[in-house]
């Protein structure tokens, strides 16, 4: 998939403020440092669509990235950053569920790990509440560019034995710097984008 053109159309907090237009979307949730906007800016091969932070949590809305017209990328709060107060952290996680909930337009979620580590609690929480909606998830093993291949089975199966991956969900490894897992991913997204036209 060439992406042609990329825009942040829509910052919500609430159901009535999503686009309505009907078109697919795809989620990316993970924890607050494991490099969503990373993400987001290699996959649509921009370098700053997505603000890349050094403060954690700093994401407090769904945002919207509208991407050739025809999905969205959808990026919504990190979980897991301490300095968030407790309130903030619950009003964000009512905010996620309505969108799990409420949003039929969603096709498919990207979960986003770090490679180099275990995953969670918060991380195995978000998978199993995944589960629970039935969504169909793809567990995306970020920063693998900074992880020997010697290590690359080992770290794998710590990942997918720790999340209890569901037959049918993927495992993919990213790396935003080489641009690992980055055409596995948009062939995933074409496929059920066009599965909805």
């Amino acid at each position: 998939m060439k992406i042609n053109s990329v825009e942040l159309t829509m910052s919500a907090v609430r159901r009535s403020q999503y686009p309505d237009e009907g078109l697919p979307e795809f989620l990316m949730v993970g924890r607050s440092n494991v490099g969503k906007s990373s993400f987001t800016n290699a996959l649509v091969n921009r370098k700053n669509i997505a603000r890349v932070s050094a403060r954690p949590g700093k994401t407090q809305t769904l945002n919207f990235y509208l991407v050739n017209q025809a999905f969205y990328l959808v990026d919504v709060p990190g979980y897991g950053y301490a300095a968030v107060n407790r309130k903030m952290q619950e009003k964000f996680g009512k905010m996620i569920e309505d969108y799990l909930e409420n949003r039929n337009v969603l096709k498919h979620v990207f979960l986003l790990v770090d490679f180099r580590m275990k995953p969670t609690e918060d991380d195995v929480l978000m998978y199993h509440f995944l589960k629970y909606y039935n969504i169909p998830v793809t567990v995306v093993a970020m920063k693998a560019d900074k992880v020997g291949t010697s290590k690359h089975e080992k770290n794998k199966k710590q990942i997918l034995d720790t999340l209890d991956l569901v037959v049918g969900d993927d495992f993919v490894l990213f790396s935003s710097v080489t641009k690992l897992g980055r055409d596995q991913i948009l062939k995933q997204i074409e496929s059920l984008a066009i599965e909805t036209i």
